[in-house]
């Protein structure tokens, strides 16, 4: 059996990440309350959504690598696709309300002094491209990793954004930018946030994961030798880089099914990733289990409560 190698620092630098940023947005924060910067306090209130989110990130690589119990018997793996979920859900509420104040700040601009928005938001993009940096290694794969490297791109737009804006204050006297960006924050958020959410609800919902194509796992089953039928074939992730499977396969004519099953296992990880394989292989002419076999003899034709719809 495969089990995708979890990246020995990855809680590490998860911690790493989560506390500079805190220390960051403290700062952050300080500085908008000090000099009434809207956009200073958007880039600090987004910031905390992202400790928030990349402390629930940390938390679910932790419970991650517990290991499996009588009754939890894949461990806490699936830690690491809740949390993206709870992630997203807090980013677009935090936008929402960055939106709302930012609109609402368009009619009286306030007076903001520019140069201390610039030196903030200047530090804020060093600190997210660097976190961001820590982050890069398995994001690809593993959508916990994912969401807190996206949070960090994003952070570190968003900190130019107001670079650009405390540079517009100072020089020109734009009061109205100070608004403007935070409600280009809002949106940048939210955005990014909707595509978190669309792809942690799915995968907490057990879909198939999306570099999955479920078509072709079934014809490559159905072309290994002598499989005459492929039936209740599932694909779903168990949590960061870990997807599991389940299948009949209907094989009547052959005999070799341990070696059958050690190659096909081994085959399913290199060709696509599948590393918790789970065959039944099925003697009979046709799948016993399967809805399309309506036989009037045996009963089989009556439904099943208990029978996977798949």
């Amino acid at each position: 059996m495969h089990s995708h190698d979890h990246d020995h620092d990855g809680t590490r630098a998860f911690a790493w990440v989560t506390l500079i940023n805190l220390a960051y947005t403290a700062l952050e924060a300080g500085y908008g309350f000090a000099t009434g910067s809207l956009a200073l306090l958007s880039d600090a209130l987004h910031n905390f959504g992202d400790v928030l989110g990349l402390g629930l990130a940390w938390g679910a690589a932790v419970l991650a690598k517990r290991a499996p119990t009588e009754r939890h018997t894949y461990g806490w793996r699936r830690a690491t696709l809740l949390s993206p979920l709870a992630n997203a859900v807090l980013l677009v509420t935090f936008s929402g309300a960055l939106g709302w104040e930012a609109i609402r700040r368009f009619s009286a601009p306030p007076e903001v002094p520019g140069i201390p928005v610039m030196v903030v938001a200047a530090i804020g993009i060093v600190i997210n491209l660097g976190a961001a940096w820590m982050m890069r290694g398995g994001h690809d794969h593993d959508l916990n990793r994912r969401g807190a490297y996206l949070h960090l791109m994003a952070d570190a737009a968003v900190s130019v954004a107001a670079v650009l804006a405390g540079a517009g204050i100072w020089a020109f006297g734009w009061n109205l930018l100070d608004p403007a960006t935070a409600l280009l924050v809002a949106v940048v958020v939210a955005a990014g946030s909707f595509s978190l959410l669309r792809d942690a609800f799915n995968a907490a919902m057990d879909a198939v994961p999306r570099n999955i194509d479920q078509q072709r796992v079934r014809d490559w089953l159905a072309g290994q030798q002598g499989v005459r039928a492929v039936h209740h074939l599932h694909i779903w992730s168990l949590g960061a880089g870990e997807i599991a499977m389940t299948a009949h396969l209907v094989r009547p004519a052959e005999t070799d099914h341990d070696a059958f099953l050690d190659r096909l296992n081994d085959e399913l990880y290199a060709e696509f990733g599948i590393n918790h394989p789970t065959v039944q292989i099925e003697r009979g002419i046709d799948c016993e289990h399967d809805e399309h076999d309506r036989a009037p003899h045996g009963g089989h034709g009556e439904q099943d409560p208990h029978r996977d719809p798949a």
